[in-house]
């Protein structure tokens, strides 16, 4: 727990050290996060979950 004490209040140094650095990183993850979740909402839609009612690719057979 004293390690994470650290941690945390040397990041909070390092973040009014550097604030453009630490914006700069938070943007780029939440934006790689989100277009990652886009992605896989899109491909699940369109591939795993394509139709809106069960058993309809049974129906084709």
């Amino acid at each position: 727990m004293q390690t994470l004490l650290h941690d945390v209040r040397y990041a909070t140094r390092q973040f009014f050290r550097n604030p453009g650095l630490t914006l700069t990183a938070v943007v780029s993850l939440a934006v790689g996060i989100g277009a990652t979740t886009a992605v896989f909402s899109v491909i699940y839609a369109a591939l795993v979950n394509p139709y809106p009612y069960p058993a309809a690719a049974a129906s084709f057979g």
